[in-house]
């Protein structure tokens, strides 16, 4: 700190004057104060804007510290599909939330409804930052008080994985070597890990357990696999709570309209086939296209099991609940029920009361033929079961946000 009080190095002398005698101010004397006074309050406000723009420079907030009673919970990638809905789920059980997303596949519209729901000072932040980048990494950290990390930022298309998988490993297993080594750094006791069940390859038994071998057939499942393998040789020498979920294909959406699924339109081809469905029933697209019909399964197609972003939000808070310190728990998340892209595109048909066209092509690379869980585990040891198993109801409330918002968040 300045010190910009001037004291004197003299004390002011006893002077005495004849009655008769007034003593008039000198101006120039007056006007020498004046400046003086003038360049210390400048000098003081030049330093306050230097020290505000420094980066060691921060005011106090509800954010950077911690409190009794209050769990502070950073979501990355938290504007996106998942993660905007569990972030959702968390400021209604009155946790404190900061998301963390680039934006590069998340939707500004998620956290602006997220902000209008939770206006209240303290609830909810949102921080504009990429995970590969190490300095707003520490940055982040050092100027936030987080008691838990859930992340699910990732990109996540199988597809695209294999024709650019140098994104997918920079994206999912090096960003999360960030989160990871700043939360050893920072000492953020609890991480509950987004993984998937595209780890476990084609097993060759189903349903698939936790102890299934994990043999990826696509650079996602690899960068995940890679991703956990790091998670878990760090954990043999820390005190950090872990929980890993891999859940399988994601449906649906937030039960009273207020998220959806918003994907950026150079991503549809890409994206879930319940997108694909929706954008034929708006007619934004002609028709779907189903990739493989010569599967050894019982119609030709892909099985899958499909679990409700609902569901899927509420298997994160329980693990959330459920983590202990010196401890991971590796869970699937799944309804433990298969089912086939035609079936599915036939409750598609029903949920949106549209005879979708359907165009049947060639497989596509890296997809494999039967994924379908085995939530034993989970259940009994989160005590977590699905609950919107109904497949044509949860493509029926997706379907309602979709009619609502056209054209995404930016309808809004």
């Amino acid at each position: 700190m300045l010190n910009f009080a001037r004291g004197r190095s003299q004390a002011r002398s006893n002077r005495s004057m004849p009655i008769a005698v007034m003593e008039y101010p000198d101006p120039k004397r007056k006007s020498n104060i004046f400046g003086k006074l003038l360049m210390a309050a400048a000098l003081t406000a030049l330093c306050i804007i230097m020290l505000k723009h420094s980066p060691s420079f921060s005011t106090p907030t509800h954010f950077s510290r911690h409190e009794k009673g209050v769990t502070h919970v950073l979501v990355t990638g938290g504007a996106g599909y998942i993660g905007s809905h569990a972030a959702l789920r968390l400021l209604k059980e009155s946790y404190r939330v900061t998301i963390v997303d680039n934006l590069s596949r998340g939707n500004i519209g998620a956290i602006k409804v997220l902000q209008e729901l939770f206006p209240e000072p303290g609830r909810l932040q949102f921080i504009y930052a990429d995970l590969g980048d190490p300095d707003a990494v520490d940055k982040i950290f050092s100027e936030n008080a987080f008691d838990a990390v859930i992340h699910f930022a990732a990109v996540a298309y199988v597809g695209e994985s294999t024709t650019d998988p140098l994104k997918y490993y920079h994206n999912i297993t090096s960003n999360t070597l960030m989160v990871l080594k700043s939360m050893a750094v920072h000492g953020v006791g609890t991480l509950i890990y987004s993984s998937t069940c595209a780890t476990y390859g084609e097993p060759e038994k189903m349903p698939i357990t936790e102890e299934t071998p994990q043999v990826p057939i696509n650079p996602y499942g690899k960068a995940k696999k890679m991703a956990e393998d790091m998670i878990l040789d760090f954990s043999k020498n820390s005190d950090m709570a872990i929980m890993i979920l891999r859940y399988f294909n994601v449906i649906g959406s937030d039960p009273e309209g207020r998220l959806g699924e918003a994907p950026r339109p150079e991503l549809r081809e890409q994206g879930r086939i319940s997108g694909a469905c929706f954008d034929a029933a708006r007619g934004i697209i002609p028709g779907i296209k189903v990739k493989g019909t010569d599967y050894k399964t019982h119609d030709g197609t892909c099985i899958r099991d499909y679990i409700d972003v609902t569901d899927l939000v509420d298997a994160h808070l329980k693990a959330l609940q459920h983590a202990k310190a010196h401890n991971v728990g590796i869970y699937n998340v799944g309804t433990g029920k298969g089912r086939s892209v035609k079936e599915f595109v036939e409750a598609c048909k029903k949920a949106t009361g549209v005879d979708i066209k359907v165009e049947y092509l060639p497989r596509r690379p890296g997809d494999y033929a039967e994924v379908f869980s085995d939530p034993t585990k989970i259940r009994r040891e989160l005590n977590w079961t699905a609950q919107f198993t109904d497949l044509q109801e949860s493509l029926g409330i997706a379907w309602r946000w979709q009619k609502a918002h056209r054209n995404g968040y930016s309808s809004l």
